[in-house]
């Protein structure tokens, strides 16, 4: 039986979606639109201390104990009195009520402070970057920070990406389950469009493809 010409192309434009839809899979959600300056600035979590972090640590009228150190990446430090501390994954407040407790051994009463002056953070306070950006990188997460502050940071996409095709994927700290998000970077970076950029938390991956064509 002979296939009018009409009824061929739409069979043809089927055909066409059926194999798009089974080449995209599922389709992602969307997360909400941040706007491009938060409407009001919120502290986030409280700093956990990540290996190469560098640390101030401050012992009152004790310079003699008192150090700059870069936590090793064994997430350890030591200072003068202090051997092989444990400080990845505790607060700038934890280490030093550690570090009162140690020091506590050779002095009476010591009174300790801990400044972070350069931030690495654990993998779990870092955003990563990966795909097809000009220089991919984990950065270390702040407060309020959006999709469009980690494409700056990392130059943003490079001629081959496919930014509307990209995904965000994101760990649930509560159930320890992973859930991607639908992206759409060219939309943000190329065309401006306000609505494509989006909040960020820590941990968050951001993959970018290359583009078929």
């Amino acid at each position: 039986m002979a296939v009018s010409p009409a009824r061929l192309c739409l069979l043809l434009g089927l055909s066409a979606a059926t194999l798009s839809a089974c080449s995209t899979g599922a389709t992602r959600p969307e997360l909400p639109p941040a706007g491009y300056v938060a409407k009001k600035d919120v502290p986030g979590d409280e700093y956990i201390i990540g290996p190469l972090d560098q640390l101030n640590i401050f012992v009152w009228r004790n310079p003699d104990l008192s150090a700059k150190v870069q936590v090793r990446p064994d997430g350890r430090i030591t200072t003068p009195l202090v051997n092989d501390m444990p400080a990845v994954g505790k607060t700038p407040a934890m280490l030093a009520d550690d570090m009162k407790k140690a020091l506590s051994e050779y002095i009476s009463n010591p009174i300790v402070s801990v400044i972070v002056e350069n931030f690495a953070g654990t993998y779990s306070q870092q955003v990563r970057i990966v795909g097809a950006t000009e220089k991919p990188a984990s950065i270390p997460y702040r407060a309020n920070m959006t999709l469009l502050d980690a494409m700056i940071a990392v130059g943003g996409l490079n001629q081959f990406a496919a930014g509307n095709k990209a995904k965000l994927v994101r760990t649930d700290r509560e159930t320890g389950k992973q859930r991607e998000y639908a992206l759409q970077i060219n939309d943000l970076l190329r065309r401006g469009d306000s609505r494509a950029n989006v909040r960020l938390e820590p941990g968050d991956v951001i993959i970018i493809p290359e583009s078929m064509f």
